[in-house]
């Protein structure tokens, strides 16, 4: 994110970020993973509180743990956002195991990532011209949408942005303008996506997919390390 068009990437993503968080309130708020500084997208929250987690401590995040096992009690976070997680993730269906885990009933999560087939997508296909870097496991948003769907999830928005070359030295027009043509025009040719899923509210068992149903532990065998402690919430005032 250090070069002109990481930047401009960031400051689209927290435009629409923003636009998403405005309604979504509560006490808790949830990200998982670190996409520019710790602030970029937090500071949105419409949430009392809120927190990151990191799997590394670069960046100052609220807790340090993995993504797949996090250290949240259950039915307890408001909304979770994931800005490209997933992308950087070889366990995803692990982590969104814990999205549905630690999201209360109505709760939301919203997914940044990147579109497999987009321009930039790509371009990773060329050998030694990766874009975006060490991003090796791009899910299309067609596919996050069945997987969420499994997790009986409600698909509520859904959009494509950042329409521009992936060259580090581009200088493409950046303009609100040119970023409704391309929505319009050619959607497909979006670099990113965006989606927002509600965790539904039931009232019978449902039947899991067999990718969400946890190992049994075999009887005289230890039992699971247990998680490490509760993170600390801070306050986004």
């Amino acid at each position: 994110m250090q070069t002109r068009l990481g930047e401009a990437l960031l400051q689209q993503e927290s435009r629409v970020v923003e636009e998403a968080l405005d309604g979504i309130f509560g006490e808790q708020c949830l990200q998982l993973g670190l996409w520019g500084d710790n602030r970029t997208f937090l500071r949105f929250s419409r949430t009392q509180q809120s927190a990151l987690i990191a799997e590394t401590p670069e960046g100052g995040p609220s807790a340090v743990a993995e993504l797949h096992r996090l250290p949240v009690e259950s039915d307890s976070v408001d909304a979770v956002l994931l800005p490209h997680t997933l992308d950087y993730s070889d366990r995803p269906h692990a982590l969104l195991r814990e999205v549905d885990r630690v999201l209360r009933s109505n709760g939301w999560v919203v997914v940044l990532g990147f579109k497999p087939a987009g321009l930039w997508g790509l371009r990773r296909l060329v050998p030694g011209a990766g874009m975006p870097p060490g991003a090796d496991h791009l899910i299309s948003d067609r596919r996050l949408r069945d997987w969420l769907q499994l997790l009986d999830m409600r698909i509520q928005s859904a959009s494509r942005y950042f329409f521009r070359w992936p060259l580090t030295g581009n200088k493409a027009r950046g303009s609100i303008e040119w970023e409704r043509r391309g929505q319009v025009w050619w959607p497909e040719l979006a670099a990113c996506y965006m989606l927002t899923a509600q965790k539904r509210v039931s009232t019978l068992t449902p039947v899991r997919p067999l990718w969400r149903r946890k190992p049994q532990v075999v009887a005289g065998l230890a039992e699971p390390s247990t998680r490490v402690s509760r993170i600390r919430f801070d306050q986004n005032h």
